[in-house]
């Protein structure tokens, strides 16, 4: 007896056997109600069927299809492809374009001060090692797309040249087998140097926070025994007042030349026992008529000031200062105070720092610390404020405690006369004068003090440009100072260990061998890591170690821990110019003798804002102020308010690209794409992250810099 599943459709239709609708795998969308039906003793035989007949054989879809459809649905897609390739070539050329309007060197922007072929040949190697890296990782890429992993596991069998088939195939064979026999074994001896650099400057960085840990701990801290300003002790005598000169050297400062005068001829002291001394290099005619109406308004006022102008700018500001000191009346005085153009001390600013040499005739320089009116201005102040906080809190602080010494940092400091004497006076022939006075005072015997708790307020620079070039002032000038004083310093008569802590820390260490490894490692040999994974660097060395390092760096200014990661990714890309800076300054290159001075934005304090009442008086006594000056001079200073009055037409701003800073930012991004296909972890995802922010950092300073 068989059983066989007949369907019978809703319509009453012929029942259809249920194999059949298999075989030609439709589904009927109305299916009828399953009967069994027992037939018995068939008459039938059972066949084999290979196949459905050709009545039952699917239809295919596209035949029920005309050329017509076919041809619209080809040109839609055609359309589609063209209008997607169209939008991507229009968005490369709006990009390429953009950045083409943007470039400095495409507009014809003069750059103040400025050369437009300097740092060309650094720019260059960077720019070839851009290129080779492209082309590089596209190899890479293809290797690893065709399955090409011959080196990745030490146990895999490597091919024999006969055994390998194509030329791209051989060549990316030769050059695993050069990469791993060549290259890798210079960068892991390269890299192993620059570690032991690196730890070494670490370790240095630890104890100086330790030692300021300490200070704060014991509270130590210079003093100064009783109150020596008391009014019973004045009036009896019983404190005699210093002569006391007071210096600010500028040149060509529009924005800052009146804030700076102002605050200077406000400090409490007795005005005979004072002298101010204004001194102008700037090369400008309007701008020194206007700084001489300003020290005529306040010599009107009774404040005994003067005005001094060089012809020749030689020496830049050492020049200047060594032109000042010649003068006559500088034998009566025993103590001189400086300040730079952008510097405004309190008025109890000398009250706070002379007291220090009284009854200690080896003090020869008390330096104040420096406070900023603008470090919450943009990203590029914020991670300023961390590294000069830094400096201030912990290395000055710990170096004046403990050792007696650091370096002058050329402004916000009193100095004794007899010692500025017998240390030869301002030399002119480094761009760093306030630390080779600083260092040939130290060889003399005198002594420093740091005054923490002593602020005077400045500015940093807001801008890009400026601050680079500030940048190279300061990393090229101690390599100079340490070429010439080197033999001055090892047969001077100080202790051994005073030289060796002058020539190992303050110069080798933190002038040459800090910008030298982190140029080297962060820059140049971690980038190489990724096309050579055999040279890999540890997680320790490139993560955690330096984000330790960024954490003691930001401790004096804790509210800057959320610039925690742009500051530690900027740093490593600020060491290109700071290497190249040592570079030019220990080879005597052209660039390590410029001076240029730094472009300052004439911000203001809460002291100046609330004296703005004081500056309008300034009308009421014009004709007070043009007695002190010649008729020339007062047809000059009015033709120069009548150009004030008049409205400029606004000029557009251009932002400037730095093609080098770009070039190095793509690089690293590059380098972490690389580690893409490697899939290092932990390491992948910190350069990856490294590698996208070094490029936001960049254009987020880049666009704050205006021309």
């Amino acid at each position: 007896m068989i059983e066989s599943v007949w369907t019978l459709d809703k319509q009453g239709m012929a029942p259809r056997l249920g194999f059949l609708c298999r075989w030609g795998k439709e589904k009927d969308p109305q299916k009828g109600t399953p009967v069994v039906v027992t037939m018995e003793k068939p008459n039938f035989s059972v066949v084999e069927i290979d196949g459905p007949d050709a009545a039952f054989r699917p239809v295919e879809k596209s035949r029920g299809k005309n050329t017509k459809q076919v041809t619209w649905i080809l040109l839609l897609k055609a359309n589609r492809a063209v209008g997607c390739i169209t939008w991507l070539v229009t968005v490369l050329w709006t990009l390429l374009g953009t950045i083409k309007k943007r470039l400095i060197y495409r507009q014809g922007i003069a750059i103040e001060g400025g050369k437009l072929g300097r740092g060309r040949l650094l720019f260059g190697v960077i720019r070839v090692f851009l290129v080779t890296s492209i082309g590089i990782l596209a190899f890479e890429m293809l290797a690893y797309f065709k399955g090409w992993h011959y080196f990745q596991h030490s146990n895999l069998h490597i091919p024999q040249a006969s055994e390998l088939q194509g030329l791209l195939h051989s060549l990316y064979v030769a050059w695993l087998t050069c990469r791993a026999e060549y290259i890798a074994p210079l960068i892991q001896t390269l890299s192993k140097f620059c570690i032991v650099l690196f730890l070494i400057q670490s370790v240095d960085r630890m104890i100086l926070c330790f030692g300021c840990l300490w200070i704060k701990y014991k509270r130590i801290e210079p003093k100064i025994e009783g109150d020596p300003f008391r009014s019973d002790d004045v009036e009896g005598g019983g404190y005699k007042y210093p002569m006391v000169l007071v210096q600010i050297p500028m040149c060509n400062e529009r924005e800052v030349y009146e804030q700076s005068i102002s605050a200077v001829c406000q400090i409490d002291w007795p005005r005979d026992h004072l002298l101010i001394q204004v001194l102008d290099d700037s090369d400008d005619e309007s701008i020194q008529l206007l700084i001489k109406a300003e020290v005529a308004k306040w010599s009107h006022k009774g404040v005994n000031i003067v005005y001094r102008h060089r012809l020749v700018r030689t020496g830049y500001k050492a020049g200047n200062l060594k032109s000042a000191m010649s003068c006559d009346y500088v034998r009566d005085y025993e103590f001189v105070a400086i300040f730079d153009a952008d510097f405004q001390p309190n008025p109890d600013f000398l009250k706070l720092t002379v007291p220090h040499f009284k009854d200690n005739p080896e003090l020869g320089l008390v330096q104040a610390r420096w406070s900023f009116v603008n470090r919450d201005e943009n990203l590029l102040t914020r991670l300023q404020n961390i590294n000069l906080c830094f400096h201030f809190e912990v290395e000055q602080q710990v170096n004046g405690a403990f050792l007696n010494f650091f370096g002058f940092n050329g402004t916000a400091g009193v100095w004794r006369i007899k010692a500025l004497e017998e240390s030869g006076g301002w030399l002119e022939r480094t761009t760093v004068e306030d630390m080779d006075i600083a260092v040939r005072a130290h060889l003399n015997g005198w002594k420093f003090v740091f005054l923490n708790d002593v602020k005077v307020l400045c500015e940093v620079p807001e801008s890009y440009e400026a601050y680079r070039k500030q940048q190279h002032r300061w990393h090229s000038g101690p390599m100079q100072l340490f070429r010439l004083s080197l033999p001055a310093v090892i047969s001077s008569k100080i202790s051994a260990w005073k030289k060796a802590n002058l020539i190992l820390l303050f110069f080798l260490l933190r002038k040459l061998i800090l910008p030298f490894y982190s140029f080297t490692l962060f820059c140049i040999i971690l980038p190489l890591t990724m096309f050579v994974p055999e040279a890999e660097l540890p997680v320790w060395v490139i993560c955690y170690v330096p984000v330790f390092m960024s954490l003691l760096n930001i401790l004096p200014s804790p509210k800057s821990f959320p610039f925690i990661v742009p500051y530690l990714l900027f740093e490593n890309t600020m060491s290109v110019t700071k290497f190249n800076a040592m570079v030019s300054g220990l080879f005597q290159l052209g660039s390590s003798y410029e001076w240029i001075v730094t472009k300052k934005a004439g911000r203001s304090s809460e002291s100046d804002l609330l004296a703005a009442a004081e500056r309008d008086s300034k009308i009421t006594n014009q004709a007070q102020i043009y007695r002190g000056a010649s008729e020339s001079e007062i047809s000059e200073l009015t033709h120069l308010k009548e150009r004030k009055e008049v409205v400029s037409a606004p000029v557009k701003k251009v932002n400037k690209l730095y093609r080098k800073e770009l070039a190095l930012a793509f690089l690293l991004l590059l380098a972490s794409l690389r580690s893409l296909l490697a899939a290092q972890g932990v390491h992948f995802y910190f350069l990856m992250f490294q590698g996208v922010t070094f490029l936001l950092v960049g254009l987020d300073l880049i666009g704050e810099q205006m021309s």
